[in-house]
């Protein structure tokens, strides 16, 4: 469906009415398709409102003008009573906040003021999770023994998550033409929000690339491929990272996403600075990096509480 048809149908539900819950997170969610967001946003957008939509319904709550701060408090609320932790609440709010700062500027802040604005989003934990442990990522990429195409491509593709910190539906986006060996890097079409960029590897993981690309006998244009010479997908990237991991003896096989953890918890402590490391990982703001530099002060507390050469002096 053309970005138009999508802007027309938009315009069909304004002129509906904005009134009603259900009628204004259609239009919500399908101006966010012609805006271009990808595929997983909207789907995230969408199971979350279409929850909070039931949650309301429940509630005889159907018009905008019914939701208010408090009913936004008791769904959190409701969230937190039926098992959602933190980080999944977190996720709710920042959905509710789109939609409702995206009514704001439909509707105009004279009509509609987002009742979101009073309320305090859900403490996330200090502690963040520290992401695939190296001595682990070792151990899986010694698993791929061997120079079939799936041993090479299986150790290519874990030294590139590692290496790149790019996120998983970006890795399996790549093409081959998005790959400059000259410059060891790889170019990200379909990042986050619809933002491109670029991302480096290292030699290690240039000569895996090339041993892997060796074995290559199809004409897919996509970087990484299936043994039926189909573009790989997430489920085929979740199953071989748990093959790996149970190859190697691990019993809590690391995700995508613990390797980006990874990469951005040892650029940071490499002395990597902060803003460089924002746009390798193709962040908007600090505020998740933040978080990974405060577990990285920690290490240098615990560093000093090692090795402090006052501490080590002899009475």
């Amino acid at each position: 469906m053309s970005s138009q048809n999508l802007r027309h149908i938009t315009q069909n539900l304004l002129t509906f009415g904005l009134d009603h819950l259900s009628t204004s997170i259609q239009a919500f969610l399908t101006d966010k398709q012609a805006s271009g967001l990808s595929p997983h946003t909207i789907s995230f957008y969408r199971d979350c409102l279409v929850m909070f939509e039931k949650f309301c319904a429940n509630l005889a709550v159907t018009k905008i003008e019914q939701v208010d701060a408090n009913l936004i408090r008791q769904y959190l609320l409701h969230l937190e009573q039926t098992g959602h932790n933190s980080t999944s609440r977190h996720g709710h709010y920042r959905a509710l906040r789109a939609f409702m700062y995206w009514l704001e500027i439909e509707l105009g802040e004279d009509e509609y003021r987002a009742p979101i604005r009073k309320v305090k989003p859900p403490k996330l934990p200090k502690d963040l999770i520290e992401g695939a442990n190296l001595e682990d990522v070792q151990r899986m990429v010694a698993a791929c023994a061997g120079h079939t195409f799936t041993a090479l491509r299986d150790k290519a593709l874990l030294l590139f998550l590692l290496d790149t910190g790019a996120r998983a539906s970006e890795t399996l986006a790549i093409d081959l033409n998005d790959l400059d060996f000259a410059a060891n890097s790889a170019f990200i079409r379909f990042g986050k929000g619809g933002k491109q960029r670029m991302v480096y590897f290292g030699k290690t993981t240039r000569r895996a690339l090339t041993a892997y690309l060796k074995t290559r006998k199809d004409d897919n244009p996509a970087l990484w491929v299936n043994e039926q010479g189909e573009r790989f997908t997430r489920y085929g990237l979740d199953k071989t990272l748990r093959l790996r991991a149970k190859q190697a003896g691990i019993s809590n096989p690391p995700s995508a996403h613990d390797f980006r953890r990874a990469f951005a918890l040892n650029m940071l402590r490499s002395g990597c600075d902060v803003f460089t490391l924002q746009r390798l990982m193709g962040h908007s703001d600090l505020t998740v990096l933040r978080r990974y530099l405060a577990q990285t002060e920690s290490d240098l507390q615990q560093a000093h509480r090692q090795h402090s050469p006052v501490d080590r002096l002899k009475p």
